[in-house]
């Protein structure tokens, strides 16, 4: 019988339940059982494609297509396994099954309510991951905070489940615990009311995560055991660490799996976390190297304040790499639309040894991102341009090196004279009738790389291809624009290769300078920062991050 453990949070969002579910699957599944993990979206949209970056954070992508949450990442990251459709539910695809199946008569006439039948889809979506998935166990993450209206019947959802097969489901409830400096003490109040929440919605915690910005002390574990009805042993401390990574090993030393696996009435094993803590070492190491990156990108601000989450996987992925080549590394963030009003030059940092151009959506600092592709081109300096950032790099060669000096990209001037990014054929219909959501080229899509090119010597050094001999690779895309391959003789005559193809179609995949005009210069249609994981980094940013340590070296 396969197990369930939902994972919950209260009193403030961007806790750590994404981490927290990971690290629960992380430790389970080194303890040799098969783990599913699930997300529970509040939103009402289909899935995370058409939102706002800003808003929610980088949409992750993952192999079948699935444009997820970014905890979908974190998932894959810890427990170096791919998610997809199974794992990421939002209250908008419940609805729209459950109103479909209504239209189509299949509740024979019953008054169709939000419970049981909305509940029951949801309970079968969770049963179906499983099955799918062959799982032992699924860690269902419930998405917002504890007393929200719009989450309300995933709760009862797990209310339900527990109700029907006691003993193979348990709650975790992950919980705040300020320290307001003029107290000098932590306050475990907005926890037990959060507690107290649950409880009102028919749910007892069997465990008790408490998130405060340093290690939680006996006196406090003893209170919020007496408040929440929970043993001293059922209250775990989840402190600031500067790494994530280190989560699992710090739940762990509290007894967090064997905890489990005694509640779910589990035979206990220890998890292997050998590996894990080796890598931990390589984490924390000091490093041999030190380079700083711009990052030339539109998502950074959101009010008053900037933030990262627009660009998640990204940031990870350069981590990833960065550990690997034993290299610390200093991100500068900056808007392209700075970049517009004053130029490149006064945006960067004197010292910059590399600069990425991310995804990106329309005009809006457009003009800053080329800019910035076309000075690390003219100055030598280390280029890697992803999606958006490949295309904007071939726009730049176009008015730079070919002359055309109105060149650009269909998405931002459909009538420019050379368009040497287009819309891709079949979405030119799409569009036509705005069907944005799940539309685009998505998903996993192999591709043939040229022999002897950059990107060759990349994925030979650091991944191997698919098929010995074949040079075929796989990326994930999100797209719905392609390099024109009307231009692509006059691109290679004048010096930038198309260094790979798609197995399908054949459409430029990479392009690149030669080393012999360039350090390093490359752009990738597809999407690398989602392939990338903690002790697997993706070749790309590996043999970016080689190329900025070398331009360091250079400049120094």
């Amino acid at each position: 019988m396969p197990k369930y453990i939902f994972v919950s949070g209260g009193v403030i969002s961007g806790l750590g339940k994404g981490i927290t579910a990971a690290s629960v699957g992380l430790l389970l599944k080194n303890s040799g059982y098969r783990i599913v993990p699930i997300k529970c979206e509040n939103y009402l949209n289909i899935d995370s494609g058409t939102i706002n970056p800003i808003e929610h954070g980088d949409p992750f992508l993952c192999e079948d297509g699935l444009e997820a949450d970014m905890d979908i990442g974190t998932y894959e990251k810890f427990l170096d396994q791919d998610m997809g459709h199974d794992n990421f539910m939002t209250l908008g695809q419940i609805y729209k099954t459950v109103i479909d199946r209504e239209r189509r008569f299949e509740y024979n006439g019953e008054d169709v309510e939000a419970i049981p039948h909305v509940t029951d889809e949801i309970l079968s979506r969770i049963e179906r991951a499983v099955k799918n998935q062959k799982g032992d166990i699924a860690i269902i993450e419930l998405g917002g905070t504890v007393g929200e209206y719009q989450n309300v019947l995933y709760y009862e959802a797990a209310r339900i489940l527990q109700f029907r097969k006691p003993g193979d489901v348990m709650h975790i409830h992950v919980s705040y615990i300020p320290y307001p400096r003029h107290l000098g003490e932590p306050k475990t109040k907005p926890a037990q009311l959060s507690i107290r929440t649950l409880n009102s919605m028919g749910i007892q915690a069997d465990m008790l995560i408490a998130r405060s910005s340093q290690p939680l002390d006996v006196r406090r574990r003893e209170r919020l055991s007496l408040f929440c009805n929970l043993l001293p042993e059922d209250v775990l401390s989840s402190y600031d660490v500067d790494s994530v990574y280190k989560i699992p090993l710090i739940l762990e030393e509290q007894g967090l799996s064997k905890r489990i696996q005694k509640k779910l009435r589990l035979r206990t094993h220890r998890p292997e976390l050998k590996e894990w803590k080796r890598f931990i070492k390589t984490v924390k190491r000091p490093k041999k190297h030190h380079i700083r990156i711009a990052i030339v990108g539109k998502y950074f601000a959101t009010g008053e304040y900037q933030l990262k989450d627009s660009y998640a996987a990204l940031f990870d992925a350069i981590d990833h790499a960065a550990w690997k080549q034993n290299c610390d590394v200093h991100i500068d963030w900056i808007m392209s639309e700075k970049v517009e009003k004053t130029g490149i030059r006064k945006q960067l940092h004197k010292d910059t040894h590399g600069i990425i151009v991310p995804i990106g959506w329309g005009e809006r600092g457009v003009e800053g991102m080329i800019e910035a592709a076309s000075f690390a081109r003219t100055n030598k300096i280390p280029y890697l341009g992803l999606c958006y950032g490949m295309q904007l790099a071939a726009v730049a060669f176009a008015r730079d090196v070919l002359g055309l000096k109105k060149a650009n990209t269909e998405e931002v001037d459909p009538k420019s004279p050379d368009p040497v990014i287009h819309i891709m054929p079949p979405q030119k219909e799409l569009l036509g009738r705005r069907a944005y959501g799940g539309t685009m080229r998505l998903g996993a899509w192999e591709a043939y790389i040229k022999k002897g090119t950059l990107a060759d010597s990349a994925y030979k050094e650091y991944l191997g291809y698919l098929k010995p001999g074949k040079q075929l690779m796989s990326e994930r895309h999100r797209h719905r624009y392609e390099f024109n391959d009307t231009y692509a003789k006059r691109f290679e005559k004048a010096g930038m290769t198309i260094a790979a193809r798609s197995k399908i179609e054949g459409l430029a995949e990479i392009v690149e300078l030669p080393i012999s005009q360039h350090p390093f210069y490359i752009g990738i249609q597809g999407h690398p920062e989602y392939k990338s994981r903690p002790m697997r980094p993706h070749p790309l940013f590996l043999a970016f991050i080689k190329g900025c340590i070398t331009a360091h070296h250079m400049l120094k």
